[in-house]
């Protein structure tokens, strides 16, 4: 009572107390914080958000019972539940932001505006500015708050994150008149392109004008462009960029990209008859660097099943890993699968279950066929979501709900990417992007014998073209002619008669280099197993031969001292087999040259020791 009576004699009205400095507010004694904290809770006193970002409120929920803040906050915290946040979150978030809201605008938690919380965060910037102290924690917990309060309804948008830059900030090292033809473009662009489409060509065009920028400052318009002094120094320039992101030089593919956009700019701008249009044509097609034609990068089974296994058995982000599996038994592309909505599963009478795959790359809806496996993994989704207001669609701006919600927001591509490296690290596979997984997929399809029309179908292709990439995968014609060159191999290998010697068959067997394409028996694309007197090829559709090293692992098997070398030899052999193994993706295969080494181990050291 006696720091009460005191404080009031001081400060009869309690907010005169609050226009002090900083300094003076922090000095109150621990007899006095108690009084001051007393008013806070009670609406009698706004301290300041300087004040409130000092103070260390260790016993705010004690404190807090009984005072007109409790059924605010509890409401806050129970929003904050709904949308999947955890207890430790929900406290801290609680007692830093909320709270801290309450006391200062005294209002109730109905009555809170965007510009509240946008002044707390200016608060935390100039706490930071002031102290050097990280303010992070808080702006995560201000993010948070803006989550929660749009699930309840009191905020109309939830908090921005990422999206597109300012075309003039992406521009900004561009000339300003080169940068003003540009960006008209751009904005031009935006009426019959997405937004992400728009924002691929600002990157691209952003490079050239920076080139430009560099080579020729004076340059006021792209009519003015040259092929000899900007087109030619710019194409030659590409083959020496490197990527911002990890200082390697740019791929061809890039290099083809950037040189589209271009000459895509220079073509429509002259089309549309701009005035900034060039008088004569600056880039031809022969400029565009050639692209090579890549079959589809599928993972083999052994790996496929090993990270399906690790998003099964050892997720970090489990929604994730669950979005990523979705994703692996329908074929989805990563935005067709973060736009699904609530409602994609149709059940059709006499025709089971189907997912309806939202406008993706190609701009078509799609149906997909379901099975009880799939159907299952939707459930245990539908469950895991967190739940909350609909969300802007990003194609037509309707609210939505979509499938897969994270704390009051949807599931990014960031979190995708890094459960996918997660698990690829934990099944020890090299890095796997999200579309391998479509690639595999589709891959398993045309290896089940799925008619071409199906594939289209299933995969959201609008031409045959793109469905045939799969099919040369596995050409008939091509397997025919493969297995008979394999004959002649095994052939040569069992048979050490000379070259020019007729086989049983009659026919003359091929010289080892031809088998092997030249190269060292250990590189070749085959199943390989070295023995103590030669080695094995079999094609990886054969599998891993059931007697290759049984003599090695055989119980009885026994070694004499002169055999040693022979099993250093197949020792070093199968170190090199394994890596190879891992290299192609051959999970089961590298295990058993590891298993055979370990036995080479284990007979070489008892030799070794029998002879000592």
């Amino acid at each position: 009572m006696g720091a009460a009576r005191r404080f009031f004699e001081s400060w009869p009205d309690p907010q005169d107390w609050a226009a002090q400095p900083l300094a003076d507010r922090l000095a109150a004694d621990h007899q006095t914080r108690p009084v001051i904290t007393f008013l806070m809770l009670h609406h009698g006193l706004r301290p300041g958000y300087d004040y409130l970002l000092e103070r260390k409120f260790s016993s705010i929920w004690r404190e807090i019972l009984g005072s007109p803040l409790q059924g605010e906050v509890d409401r806050f915290l129970a929003a904050a539940e709904e949308l999947g946040f955890s207890m430790r979150v929900r406290l801290s978030t609680g007692s830093q932001v909320p709270a801290g809201l309450l006391i200062q605008t005294g209002r109730a938690m109905q009555d809170l505006r965007l510009a509240d919380l946008e002044e707390f965060t200016a608060a935390c910037r100039e706490r930071a500015a002031r102290t050097g102290a990280s303010h992070r924690h808080y702006l995560s917990a201000i993010s948070n708050t803006h989550r929660v309060l749009f699930r309840l309804g009191v905020l109309d948008d939830l908090p921005r994150s990422g999206g597109p830059v300012p075309l003039t900030e992406r521009m900004a090292q561009v000339s300003p008149p080169i940068q003003a033809e540009l960006i008209a473009y751009l904005e031009r662009k935006k009426a019959t392109c997405q937004v992400k489409t728009v924002s691929t060509m600002a990157t691209r065009l952003k490079h050239f004008g920076i080139f430009l920028a560099t080579i020729d400052p004076g340059l006021v318009t792209v009519g003015d462009l040259d092929r000899r002094r900007h087109i030619e120094p710019f194409l030659a320039s590409l083959i020496d960029t490197v990527s911002a992101k990890d200082g390697q030089p740019i791929s061809i593919g890039d290099r083809h990209r950037r040189v589209i956009a271009v000459a895509t700019f220079l073509t429509d701008i002259t089309e549309w008859g701009w005035e900034a249009a060039p008088p004569r044509k600056v880039i031809f097609r022969d400029d565009i660097p050639k692209l090579p034609t890549l079959l589809p990068r599928y993972l083999p089974v052994d790996a496929d099943r090993a990270l399906i296994t690790a998003l099964t058995e050892h997720p970090h982000n489990e929604l994730a890993a669950l979005a990523l599996r979705l994703q692996r038994a329908c074929g989805l592309r990563i935005g067709e699968l973060l736009d699904l909505e609530l409602d994609c599963v149709h059940q059709i009478e006499d025709n089971g279950a189907w997912l309806k795959v939202p406008l993706g790359k190609m701009s078509t809806e799609r149906m997909v066929p379901l099975d009880t496996e799939i159907l299952d993994l939707l459930d245990r989704i539908t469950t895991l979501r967190s739940h909350g207001r609909p969300l802007p669609h990003p194609r037509y701006r309707r609210p939505a709900q979509f499938l897969f919600t994270h704390h009051g927001r949807r599931l990014g591509q960031q979190s995708l990417r890094a459960e996918l490296d997660h698990a690829a690290h934990t099944a020890g596979l090299e890095r796997v992007t999200s579309h391998q997984l479509r690639h595999t997929y589709a891959t398993a399809l045309v290896n089940a014998g799925v008619s071409l029309q199906a594939l289209m179908a299933l995969l959201g292709h609008v031409s045959a073209e793109m469905s045939l990439r799969y099919g040369r995968l596995f050409d008939s014609t091509v397997r025919t002619e493969y297995e008979r060159a394999l004959e002649l191999a095994k052939q040569q290998v069992s048979q050490p008669a000379p070259l020019t010697e007729p086989s049983p068959s009659g026919r003359t067997q091929l010289p080892l280099a031809d088998i092997t394409g030249g190269k060292d028996w250990r590189t070749t694309p085959l199943l390989k197993s070295r023995m103590a007197g030669g080695f094995c090829l079999r094609a990886p559709a054969q599998g891993a031969c059931t007697y290759a090293n049984i003599c090695e692992h055989c119980p009885s098997y026994r070694a004499d001292p002169s055999s040693l070398p022979i099993l250093a030899a197949q020792r070093i052999d199968a170190q090199a087999l394994a890596h190879d193994a891992e290299q192609r993706g051959w999970i089961t295969e590298a295990e058993r040259h590891h298993k055979l080494i370990a036995r080479l181990d284990t007979l070489i050291a008892d030799t070794g020791a029998s002879t000592g």
